[in-house]
């Protein structure tokens, strides 16, 4: 047999091995990998689904606020960092994580081995600091499952097609893991941090916010774009596709409760519907920029989509309004300044964004003008306002944002 047909049927039984035993995948937050006592914690979760038969692929972010804390040493020695070097100084936090996590499940008498974003066949975009993933080729994954072994991944990274390190942004072990669990057939993958799940808003800001059973595909990515950080939406848009069982759930309560996204709501979630109670949550983002152009408008939209951030936007004609999430934004006063040198007409300011989500809900005017009534009535200002199937968003001036964020939590959730 040739040496590349020796290869290509050895991968092709692994693969079988592998297939014939359920994988199940999971992603371990920086919060509950802070210190060695939490890695340790961490590592008996995962020994423990390992022996009830699993093959278990783990995937880690950084420990605590490691990534904070490099982008700060970053930002100290240049104001507006290359986004390249960004990426490789960001993406050790994560390789520090999974060597640690690897080192504790071998103490238990556990086959463990880390591996990073490009050696476990992550393929992404070139752009820095908010790459999308391509292609997932997951051959050495497999090949260590098949070993016998607990694979841990480094979140958040991958490799470019010119062979560079690339980050996935903020959120990004997330869809990480959402991707190998796609790539590797998983039964489930499970996103554990250290909150219970979904809930229907901030509960910082909403003392009525409710942790929610389940959610659609839809409805959680409509969520992650409006600014709810428990899940990615790039994440949820690997899970939907491929029809994978997102588990959203606490750290400590090791695998019990916490929020699934799935196709297949249960019963009391289609009666909602039914019954004509569309709204499932209200997200929000604190700071943002609101553009407006008019002869400019194509230039600016050019530039905005280069950024590869969320972006909501209003365009008629030549004209263009748009709303852009700044959580993977790097030199944001820069952006600003660039974005007002495209033209005279340019309008920039920061602002902020307040929506609510369900299947539905921006598919009638009254809810729209329900949602717009329930802001005046707080005394909120709004801005302007943009819909999707299962969305209504609003901007508001940056102070507005936690009352508009309430007003509507009580119009449309509570009620």
């Amino acid at each position: 047999m040739r040496p590349w047909r020796a290869v290509v049927a050895r991968q092709g039984r692994q693969q079988a091995e592998v297939c014939a035993v359920k994988v199940i995948v999971q992603k371990f937050g920086g919060s509950s990998l802070s210190d060695l006592s939490r890695i340790r914690k961490v590592a008996e979760a995962i020994v423990a689904t390992r022996e009830r038969g699993y093959q278990v692929v783990v995937v880690v972010s950084a420990m605590g606020d490691t990534t904070d804390e490099l982008l700060g040493m970053a930002n100290e020695l240049a104001p507006s960092p290359s986004r390249r070097e960004l990426d490789m100084l960001l993406s050790v936090g994560e390789r520090i994580s999974m060597a640690l996590m690897s080192i504790a499940i071998q103490a238990r008498g556990h086959e463990a081995v880390s591996l990073t974003g490009s050696q476990c066949g992550i393929i992404t975009t070139a752009s820095h600091s908010n790459a999308r993933i391509i292609d997932v080729r997951p051959f050495r994954v497999q090949d260590e499952l098949a070993q016998g072994r607990i694979v841990i991944v480094a979140g958040f990274q991958g490799t470019s097609y010119r062979r560079d390190v690339t980050t996935l942004g903020r959120g990004g072990s997330d869809t990480t893991a959402v991707a190998l669990a796609a790539a590797l057939n998983a039964e489930a993958c499970e996103i554990y941090s250290d909150v219970d799940g979904v809930f229907s808003a901030d509960p910082r800001v909403v003392l009525s916010a409710a942790q929610l059973a389940s959610l659609s595909y839809e409805e959680m990515q409509e969520m992650a774009r409006a600014g709810a950080r428990v899940l990615n939406e790039q994440a949820v848009e690997f899970a939907r596709r491929a029809q994978i069982a997102l588990y959203a759930r606490s750290t400590e309560k090791r695998g019990e409760g916490g929020t699934v996204v799935r196709v297949d709501l249960p019963q009391d979630e289609l009666k909602r519907l039914e019954d004509g109670r569309p709204a499932v949550a209200v997200s929000h983002i604190r700071s943002g920029l609101w553009l407006r152009a008019q002869a400019s408008a194509d230039r600016v939209a050019e530039a905005i989509e280069r950024l590869a951030v969320v972006t909501y936007d209003w365009q008629a004609g030549r004209r263009l309004e748009a709303f852009v999430a700044l959580d993977d934004v790097h030199g944001v006063d820069a952006l600003e300044r660039r974005l007002r040198d495209l033209g005279a007409d340019v309008e920039v300011g920061r602002q902020g964004l307040v929506s609510v989500v369900g299947l539905g809900v921006g598919g009638q005017a009254r809810w729209s003008r329900m949602g717009q009534a329930a802001l005046k009535e707080a005394g909120v200002v709004t801005l302007a306002m943009n819909a999707s199937l299962a969305r209504l968003s609003w901007v508001l001036p940056q102070e507005a944002v936690e009352e508009g964020a309430r007003a509507l939590h009580q119009a449309f959730v509570d009620a």
